[in-house]
């Protein structure tokens, strides 16, 4: 139900949903009154395993149900009450887990700051000055924190309810964002504060077609790809002269989400609804899959390290995973504190892997070395709330968006000192 559909694209998903996840998706969905509306109303966006996953009060169902209304979702009034019901009663709420720490020889210090007015900040950016940059969906805004002077500025979008989602700096120090609800790309002139909005338009597709526009990453040549969570697409924008291209996945109901380029500037992206990892030729556009080694995969983000290896971090099974491209082998790793640690946020540091676990009850940071193949944990003090991604700077210092607590949180490593972040 997170996501944003209409018209023709509504149709259009629901059609693929169907063929896509025929028998296991909806036998995940117990029987009784609420089933339809819940399969009619939330698998038209998201595969059912993640309804499923769901584990909620009666009053906290209700209240994600009018969330994903405000989205798109099409839920009569008389039936929230009886998909509340049913979800409640077959996906009950149990307590968060306990973060599993695990000791280990590396030191870190972690400072913190709340963003004012509880603005629940989504995707962290570095600047070149030491700023750091922050995308709300919610608000509708753009904010910077000067962790020097504590000073704080926001810069709200132009359009309504555009949702800004993921960041990005070019060489110019504009900051470049993906409009989530908006369907728009957007960059940001910090000096003036001025906003120029591109507007995402595929001629194959219908006017009210829905692209949710999620994580952006420039190459070296200053050309912007993308990817669309709700469109299963990939974009390539040439911020010079405006040109955007758009492809879909091979795959439909795809939901490309986090993206880095590899040491060949190559984008590789992960499948928030399939077990799958891809590679897209920056010049052709072409996309190639990787499918994972377990159906029920799905990860969030990935972090690659200097000799090209993949790892990803699956949300679902509470897994980290690393892909090597040379071979097609896949490895994989529980995280820490088990499976219901749902994995998010990750980087490559000096070819160490630095994730979050979101679902602990405080949320943890995870060091994995894939050389001795160990892990080190720690919690993050104000609980995190949800570490959906992360970035460091070339200080080697990383930067967290703490989202359900309103926060940004620094990590500084006393044993690394550069970065190698991909």
């Amino acid at each position: 139900m997170k996501a944003i559909c209409g018209g023709k694209a509504l149709l259009l998903a629901a059609v693929l949903f169907s063929a896509a996840f025929p028998a296991r998706s909806l036998a995940q969905l117990p029987e009784g009154d609420g089933k339809a509306i819940v399969t009619r109303a939330c698998g038209v966006c998201h595969d059912l395993y993640q309804v499923a996953r769901g584990q909620y009060s009666r009053r906290g169902w209700e209240g994600r149900i009018n969330r994903m209304i405000e989205h798109g979702a099409v839920v009569k009034p008389e039936e929230i009450p009886i998909a509340a019901d049913y979800l409640a009663k077959n996906f009950p709420a149990v307590p968060d887990p306990k973060a599993v720490i695990i000791p280990g020889p590396v030191e870190i210090s972690i400072m913190e700051w709340k963003v004012p007015d509880k603005v629940n900040p989504h995707d962290p950016l570095i600047m070149q000055d030491g700023s750091i940059f922050y995308a709300s969906t919610g608000s509708n805004e753009l904010g910077r924190l000067d962790p020097t002077s504590g000073e704080w500025k926001r810069f709200p979008a132009k359009t309504p309810d555009g949702g800004p989602h993921g960041l990005i700096a070019d060489k110019d120090g504009h900051v470049w964002f993906t409009a989530a609800q908006g369907d728009y790309i957007g960059h940001l002139d910090p000096k003036t504060g001025e906003i120029t909005e591109h507007k995402l338009k595929d001629p194959s597709k219908p006017d009210n077609y829905h692209y949710h526009p999620h994580t952006p990453v420039f190459d070296s040549k200053g050309i912007l790809f993308f990817t669309m969570f709700d469109g299963s697409m990939m974009g390539r924008m040439n911020p010079k002269t405006g040109e955007v291209k758009l492809v879909s996945t091979p795959t439909p109901f795809w939901g490309p989400y986090g993206v880095r380029l590899d040491s060949k500037e190559t984008p590789w992206f992960v499948a928030f609804n399939r077990p799958k990892i891809a590679s897209m030729d920056p010049e052709t556009m072409a996309i190639k899959e990787y499918n994972l080694p377990d159906p029920l995969a799905r990860p969030r983000r990935l972090a690659i390290t200097s000799d090209d290896k993949i790892y990803y971090t699956d949300f679902y099974r509470g897994y980290l995973g690393m892909l090597d491209p040379k071979t097609g082998a896949t490895k994989e790793w529980p995280s820490p504190s088990g499976k219901k640690s749902e994995p998010y946020g990750i980087l490559a540091l000096n070819d160490v892997i630095w994730y979050s676990e979101s679902g602990t009850e405080k949320n943890t940071l995870v060091r994995f070395d894939p050389k001795t193949e160990r892990f080190q944990s720690w919690e993050i003090p104000s609980g995190g709330g949800v570490v959906r991604h992360m970035m460091a700077g070339p200080d080697g210092v990383m930067w967290l968006a703490a989202s359900g607590v309103a926060g940004l949180t620094r990590v500084e490593i006393r044993d690394n000192t550069r970065a190698a972040l991909r």
